[in-house]
């Protein structure tokens, strides 16, 4: 997925004493040397940045290394400071090292506020294959980069072409010359390297803020440190599991709950011509998948715009530009569209810690049925969300099994949740929460979208996240933020 940006005070008492104290905490050591950043789309005054070498394997330390960059927004206070805030926005296969600026950004609903940032230095940093940091390669031609993550299959027979694409792809990945590198690109050695970043800053506890594939990310290192974590927020939630099949197929789910919101904003605006009911929405929305899947628009088939949908509905800042595309398309004309394209490396990083992080069926069958069972019970996206992948021929097995998340540990985690968030919808969110047991709390949010601190306009969610990081308190009980408007 496309770079994720991190979307009343709830009255509580903080969950428990293991908990440390937001009392200010002066610089510890740093090992690390600070320099510039690399150049990046938006300006960074704030930030500076470092290279801090990681074991391969774990397993091996004093073996073969890689590169991570890792940058830091320092507190400009210190006498509010309280320690670092390690972040991720999502992905896999997205970079981060420039997220803490990325957060402050004017235009946001809700930038990083001012409590958050005196509090912390807040780190960013690219994960192991992402990026600057070792970057991983499949070798993916841009007509197999065209597909996209989410090849829509009309029947059995275009779940076998794409098996033939899948089988490619994971060969590429294998024997591209970053194939060495495969078994090793996990959520779990992520995590270690966090470790890493948490050591060489001279730190005994982190806090994190992650989004999206964030959340499990940082699941799986609260998991694996459990008393090395501080402030754990998690935001738009996977499952337990992280990306396997499962979290797949649900992309079909989330379409679902969320393309209500967009039906509502696009029959409010007659200026688009594309119906004036959220039931006239939905039937143009099949009648233009029909019809693109006869004679596509350009590069726009009925599965290119299926996608379309999916990506667009993350925010509802999108949906102008969504509801353009449409009017284009209904007319016969390719939509103009901003975005930056994924790269070959996010692509390759992506197929690195899904298909390494889980086991995958390998039935071409299986998928053929999961795929006419999706099509019927999510007609939106469900028979792209459930077809087959690379992940189903991956040849680099990880070398360990997956972390099981448990509530073992301090409570100290805080879940936020949009009611209808089509990259992670509320139905995983909940098997996250249940895994965590008493160590998590979660906040849902009567709003759609992906992301819900910082990105959206909630101020209950909103201030419920920084309460949290700067004070220690969280809701005594799993709470809900009524909708807003502003």
């Amino acid at each position: 997925m496309k770079k994720f940006l991190l979307a009343a005070a709830i009255a509580a008492v903080a969950a428990t004493a293991l908990v440390p104290s937001a009392s200010a905490a002066p610089s510890p050591p740093d090992t690390l040397k600070w320099g510039t950043c690399p150049a990046t789309t938006f300006p960074t005054p704030d930030l500076q940045c470092t290279t801090l070498k990681v074991p391969l394997d774990y397993r091996d330390p004093g073996g073969r290394e890689i590169d991570l960059l890792v940058s830091k927004m320092p507190s400009k206070n210190p006498e509010k400071r309280r320690g670092v805030l390690l972040t991720n926005p999502g992905g896999p296969g997205v970079g981060g090292w420039d997220y803490p600026q990325l957060m402050t950004l004017k235009g946001l609903p809700a930038p990083l506020p001012q409590g958050v940032r005196d509090a912390y230095d807040v780190i960013g940093f690219d994960p192991r294959g992402v990026g600057h940091s070792t970057p991983v390669t499949c070798d993916l031609t841009p007509e197999q980069q065209a597909i996209g993550n989410l090849p829509y299959a009309k029947d059995a027979a275009d779940v076998v072409k794409q098996a033939e694409v899948a089988k490619a792809e994971a060969k590429q990945c294998a024997t591209s010359k970053t194939g060495w590198m495969l078994p090793h690109v996990t959520t779990a050695n992520t995590a270690r390297d966090m470790d890493r970043i948490r050591e060489a800053l001279g730190e005994t506890q982190v806090s994190y803020l992650g989004g999206s594939y964030g959340t499990y990310l940082g699941a799986v290192y609260t998991t694996m440190f459990p008393r090395r974590s501080d402030r754990i927020v998690l935001d738009s939630n996977l499952g337990p599991d992280g990306y396997d099949v499962d979290a797949m197929r649900a992309f079909g789910r989330g379409l679902e709950d969320r393309f209500p919101d967009f039906a509502k904003f696009a029959a409010a605006h007659p200026e688009y011509g594309l119906g004036t009911t959220p039931a006239q929405l939905t039937a143009k929305f099949y009648d233009l998948a029909a019809r693109l899947d006869k004679k596509p628009v350009g590069a726009f088939t009925g599965g290119i715009f299926r996608g379309l949908n999916f990506s667009f509905t993350y925010g509802d800042t999108s949906f102008p530009m969504l509801a353009a595309a449409w009017q284009s398309l209904d007319q016969g004309k390719v939509p103009t569209l901003a975005g930056e394209a994924a790269t070959e490396n996010a692509f390759a990083a992506r197929f690195a810690v899904i298909c390494t992080d889980s086991v995958w069926p390998k039935s071409v069958a299986g998928y053929q049925r999961d795929v006419a069972v999706d099509r019927v019970r999510y007609p939106m996206l469900g028979a792209a969300s459930a077809n087959i992948s690379a992940c189903a021929y991956w040849q680099a097995p990880a070398a360990e099994p997956k972390v099981r998340i448990t509530g073992n540990g301090p409570s100290n985690v805080l879940l936020v949740q949009n009611r209808r968030d089509p990259g992670t919808p509320l139905v995983n969110a909940r098997k996250l929460r249940a895994a965590f047991g008493d160590r998590a709390r979660m906040v849902t949010i009567d709003q759609g979208g992906h992301g819900a601190y910082v990105v959206a306009p909630n101020k209950c969610g909103n201030n419920a996240v920084t309460d949290f990081l700067v004070t220690g308190e969280r809701p005594a009980h799993d709470t809900s933020c009524a909708a807003e408007t502003s």
